[in-house]
Parts: structure tokens; sequence; C-alpha cells
């Protein structure tokens, strides 16, 4: 193989700072979504939030294709890529629990400000994946539950049961899919993933004030359930396999 060209070098290094810059949109979305929460609007700020997903579940796949690593050495894109991420998966999540009142009266700033201390050790971990691509233990993704909370419209004493155990489940040795970069089973994983994705942005949209999910969209809300079921079933599954390495 040659020495690339200087053009070609320029065409390399524009397409690294692209995806640099790819990864770091998803923080300005992460803002919008605070925006929308502070105007009360939590339908707006889960579609933001669904957006900074979509780029963060991507952005890796392109990082990797453009060689930014090589390209750009001086940007850790791992460490920007966490920085968004602990913005947009933990600090945007804690304050829709709290600016919407998702736990019971008088558990709001406790439960958010556990729910940030909990996280800096998800993001501190080193052994947070496992050499297959699994995260080990509750991978600090709050929008999630959150979420779940909105469509199932759930008893705020439920969740804030969810969220304990979920922080409990941080350092537990559980494993849970990455649903883009665990080879085993990808071809039913990433249809789940699309599923999941297209129910779910269907679901949001449905105002608890007007109806609930499974009574205004059946289909779609059992549809969704059997893709969260599925997630569910993989993570037992890898957690209770036996693996030579981890």
């Amino acid at each position: 193989m040659g020495i690339p060209s200087i053009e070609q070098h320029k065409k390399e290094v524009a397409a690294a700072w692209a995806v640099h810059a790819f990864t770091a949109s998803g923080v300005v979305l992460g803002f919008l979504a605070v925006v929308a929460i502070l105007e009360g609007d939590k339908i707006a700020a889960f579609m933001w939030l669904g957006l900074a997903l979509f780029v963060d579940g991507i952005d890796g796949a392109l990082a990797r294709r453009v060689r930014v690593r090589e390209v750009t050495p001086q940007v850790d894109g791992a460490t920007l890529d966490n920085v968004v991420d602990f913005f947009n998966y933990v600090a945007v999540p804690a304050l829709m629990i709290y600016w919407f009142g998702l736990v019971p009266p008088g558990w709001e700033i406790v439960t958010a400000a556990g729910i940030m201390a909990v996280s800096c050790y998800t993001f501190s971990n080193t052994n947070i994946k496992t050499s297959d691509f699994y995260f080990v233990g509750f991978p600090a993704v709050w929008n999630l539950p959150v979420l779940y909370f909105h469509v199932l419209q759930t008893d705020l004493w439920i969740n804030l049961a969810i969220i304990i155990i979920l922080a409990m489940l941080t350092f537990v040795p559980m494993k849970v899919v990455h649903p883009l970069r665990v080879v085993e089973w990808r071809t039913i994983t990433v249809p789940m993933t699309v599923l999941w994705a297209a129910t779910s942005l269907r679901l949001v949209l449905i105002s608890p004030d007007v109806n609930k999910a499974q009574v205004a969209s059946p289909l779609l809300f059992w549809l969704w359930v059997l893709a969260s079921v599925y997630f569910v079933v993989l993570c037992i599954w890898r957690t209770f396999r036996k693996q030579a390495v981890d």
C-alpha cells in the first residue's frame, strides 16, 4: 500500500473531524431536551433524547470506519462520547425525574442526586464491557426507565423502587446487551432494536392525559412489550451462561 497523498490525508482528517462533530451534536440535542423539560414539554424532551440516542447508536461505527484514533490522535473519541453519554443518559433523565415528579413527593432531589452519584461509578469502571461487548452491570441508561415510566404510567412508589433496584444492579455483574455491537443473535437483535425504537416513538407521542398507550394503540404496545422482553431474556441468558473470558 502506497503512502497516502496530501489530498487523501486531508479528506481523511476532514472525515474524522466530521464524525467528532457528529458525536458532539449529541450534547446539543441533550441541551434541547433540557430546554423542553424546563418548558414542561415531556414529549419534546423524549424526542430530543431519541435523536441523541440515534446519534450515539451510529457514531461509533462511523468512527471506526474513518479511523478517528489514527487520523486525529489528539482527540479521544471515547472520552468525548462518555461526556455526551453522561449528560444525555444520566443528567437529563435525572432532571426529568426531579422536574416532572416521577417519584413520590420529597424523594425527587434524593433520587436525582443518587442517580448522578451512582452513575459516576459506571462511567469510571474500566471493566464496564465484556470481551463480547456486553455491559457489566446496569449501564446508566436512565433515559430508558424514565421512558417506561412515561409509557406505562407506573405508580410513583413503583418508579422509586425500580430506580433503587437499577442503582444496586450497577454493582452486580449482570450482563446487558449492547444492541448494535454484540455479535451473537445480531440477526434478531437488530430488527428487534428497530421494532423497539419505532414502537417507542409512537407510544411516547400518546399523551397520558388523553389515554393509556395500551388502549390507544394495543398492537404497537404489545409489539413494544415483545421487543422489551426479548432484550431482558437475552441479558438473563448471557448473565448465567458460562463464558471463558468476560
